[in-house]
């Protein structure tokens, strides 16, 4: 029976692992107050074009739910949605070694360039969508940005533990700052 050597499984899952560059721009205007920030965009949002595109994902519910307004359904909804409450929207990540939509395999992480949303609007608060943004937030831009980031629960459908409900209250805390 053959077993391959622990080299043989890394070299394999080296070749599953996608280097893979953020294709979508960032969603912001001069009147932007807080920015929100994920890690990377999943594979259906890749495919969609824009932000947690995945249909299970809780972020659009989850802010609707928060501001008291419908959700919106198209990117030109959603992107009209951030800008008339304030809310500027990206990712920590620029690049990176990801298997799939899985933050537990992103390898080789190039951050995004943050000052082109700080050098527009006058962010006032920052926010991370889950722990694998925050904390890539924190090793590679708070230091360079000067602003600490509020860790937020994620949206994600693999956050299961949080129901839409608690999930709205803790993003509650982003009311004051865009008011």
């Amino acid at each position: 029976m053959y077993v391959p050597s622990e080299s043989f499984i890394i070299s394999e899952r080296q070749m599953i692992m996608n280097t893979v560059i953020h294709p979508i721009p960032p969603v912001f205007d001069r009147n932007s107050k807080i920015l929100i920030l994920g890690s990377f965009p999943s594979v259906k949002s890749r495919e969609g074009h824009f932000f947690y595109h995945h249909p299970q994902n809780r972020f659009w519910k989850t802010l609707a739910g928060v501001l008291d307004v419908p959700v919106p359904d198209t990117i030109d909804e959603k992107k009209a949605f951030l800008l008339s409450h304030r809310i500027a929207l990206w990712d920590v990540i620029a690049s990176c070694s990801i298997e799939g939509s899985s933050d537990s395999s992103i390898r080789d992480v190039v951050p995004n360039d943050l000052s082109v949303i700080l050098s527009t609007a006058d962010i006032r608060a920052i926010f991370c969508n889950g722990k694998t943004s925050w904390n890539y937030y924190r090793k590679y831009q708070e230091a360079v940005t000067g602003i600490p980031a509020v860790s937020l629960p994620s949206t994600s459908p693999a956050n299961a533990a949080w129901s839409l409900e608690k999930l709205k209250g803790a993003w509650n805390v982003i009311l004051p700052y865009i008011r």
